[in-house]
């Protein structure tokens, strides 16, 4: 959607009078957002009303920022309807306010909290809870709703993120969702952890989104819709309940049938799709978090040709957004079976059945760990592989990059920006990143540790420090960190391919020739999960080679 909230400097009104320019600076929103906003409001089906809770001296300028926002909302729309609340109102005792700025959504309905600002990322997903308040439609899968259906007591969902996480909206937006298919029951709060550290560190939040269902049970990352849903009316990990209940799935009424699946929405599942239906055959592209992979969570792209330097996520909502004028594109959706045949079978987490005379494997590949102590028991407690998803949190603290390519300088150059103490470790003499991003490095005063290992990670609770090896000189020492983003390369999401015969190397990823063949006919791989250089372009370029090959052997079947 259109940014909320963007710069005004280049904002200028209709008619260029001392009037209309008195009107112009009355307003927080930026014009183009405004126009926007009508539009989308222009749906708006129950009055909504937001009451906002704030305190003198606690989060001010946040506090500040959503008395702006939530007044030109009520602007816009005669549907939105603000209730602004101080300590010293019955209604501040009444609602149980511990922190500020806090909003809670349609409470007449709802359980829906907002503490601390909705901004950054998060502004997304606050106007779609507006959307959704209004409308009482979840707009959940109906696997989803029927796993809500046999809630019998009440369940509270916690989702701690910050602005600049590209996978915290689709977090809120599941707890959003199920709050109001069972408004009885399920309630939910959305956590900014840059204005509520003392909330984050209560519940140990180091990684976003980090997610509390009945203050029990603890998920990191972001879900597919069904397994948010199960861990939320289980409060039991997905895979434990799918070992003893997978077959409760709602099963489908007939499988939907497509000529290609394509398994992964990064930039070689995208361009495999355009390329597919422009071929004239029909595909869908299912993804299990959100399309662009690795792409998304890269703060600027300065390598891609045609653009001098943009962000990632903004490349990627072009590639989204064209590849969408093809094929669908499934986000969300975690594919749990591929079963083989005349016609591929491929089942789905939430209940889908696709069949397909074509599979194309473009599922990326994930970070690599570390492999030494501490490294799983503090992951999401200072243990993080997205310095996108976590760095805001370590503003002001001590952090340390371990890695030397081009993924770990960027992240390192994005912790200084961000205002964390960042040094940088690598096991060799020199760095395998750009010279462009060494420059900067250097530019910025970034320290190093050259020819050094990271051994162990060191707390209690939450990571407080590194044993670290030098090679040459053969010693250890302690280095006192808050936070640890590892960043030494990659692994295959090579899983699923495996479990059908798919070929792989010994690292896991899979085997092609030049057409992206795979050893089992009809299936092909493309991207990240092959190896070889792992870049945007060539990624794309391995993805328009298997939607080319597919349809040239689909041909030579006499299939097309």
């Amino acid at each position: 959607m259109s940014p909320l909230f963007g710069s005004r400097k280049d904002e200028k009104p209709a008619q260029d009078t001392p009037a209309a320019r008195d009107e112009q600076e009355q307003w927080f929103l930026p014009l183009d957002t405004r126009d926007y906003l009508r539009g989308l409001f222009g749906q708006l089906k129950q009055p909504v009303i937001l009451e906002l809770f704030t305190r003198p001296g606690q989060n001010d300028k946040f506090s500040e920022f959503c008395e702006k926002l939530l007044r030109d909302l009520a602007r816009i729309s005669d549907k939105i309807e603000v209730r602004h609340y101080g300590p010293d109102d019955e209604r501040f005792r009444e609602a149980g306010i511990d922190f500020t700025p806090e909003i809670l959504a349609s409470p007449d309905r709802y359980k829906l909290r907002f503490t601390g600002a909705p901004a950054g990322e998060e502004a997304r997903s606050f106007i779609e809870t507006i959307m959704l308040a209004s409308t009482g439609d979840s707009g959940l899968s109906q696997p989803s709703k029927e796993l809500l259906a046999t809630l019998k007591e009440p369940r509270e969902a916690k989702v701690f993120t910050s602005p600049t996480c590209p996978y915290c909206p689709g977090q809120v937006m599941n707890g959003v969702r199920a709050a109001i298919e069972r408004p009885d029951l399920v309630s939910f709060r959305y956590v900014e952890i840059g204005e509520n550290s003392e909330l984050a560190d209560r519940y140990n939040v180091g990684s976003v989104p980090h997610t509390v269902f009945n203050d029990t049970l603890v998920a990191l990352g972001q879900e597919p819709e069904v397994r948010f849903v199960v861990e939320l009316v289980t409060l039991k990990s997905a895979e434990e309940w799918l070992k003893e209940h997978g077959a409760a799935l709602a099963a489908p009424e007939g499988a939907k049938d497509v000529d290609v699946v394509i398994l992964g929405g990064g930039p070689a599942g995208l361009a495999a799709a355009i390329y597919v239906v422009r071929s004239g055959l029909s595909a869908v592209v299912l993804e299990k978090q959100n399309v662009g992979g690795q792409v998304a969570l890269t703060p600027v792209v300065e390598n891609y040709p045609g653009f001098p330097a943009i962000a990632g996520a903004k490349l990627v909502d072009i590639l989204f957004q064209h590849s969408r004028e093809y094929a669908e594109v499934k986000e969300l959706t975690e594919v749990s079976e591929v079963k083989l045949g005349k016609r591929i079978e491929v089942y789905t987490l939430g209940g889908e059945v696709y069949t397909c005379r074509a599979l194309v494997l473009a599922m990326g590949a994930t970070w690599r760990q570390l492999g030494v102590s501490g490294e799983q028991k503090f992951f999401g407690r200072g243990v993080s592989y997205c310095a996108s998803c976590d760095g805001y949190f370590y503003r002001g603290r001590k952090v340390a990059v371990v890695g030397g390519g081009n993924t770990a300088i960027t992240d390192a150059l994005h912790l200084k920006h961000l205002g964390a103490e960042v040094t940088v470790i690598h096991r060799r003499g020199e760095l395998r990143a750009e010279k462009h991003l060494q420059d900067c490095l250097v530019r910025e005063g970034v320290p190093m540790r050259w020819n050094s290992v990271v051994t162990a990670i060191e707390g209690e609770t939450a990571v407080t420090g590194l044993r670290i090896k030098d090679l040459v000189k053969a010693e250890e020492s302690s280095l006192p960190v808050d936070g640890v983003f590892i960043a030494i390369g990659q692994q295959a999401n090579s899983d699923l391919a495996r479990q059908i015969g798919v070929m792989t190397d010994e690292d896991g990823f899979i085997l092609v020739d030049e057409g992206m063949r795979t050893n089992i006919p009809r299936v092909y791989a493309a991207g990240d999960i092959t190896g070889g250089i792992r870049q945007i372009v060539t990624a794309i370029g391995k993805g328009t080679t298997a939607a080319l090959t597919l349809f040239e052997d689909l041909s030579k079947r006499g299939e097309v």
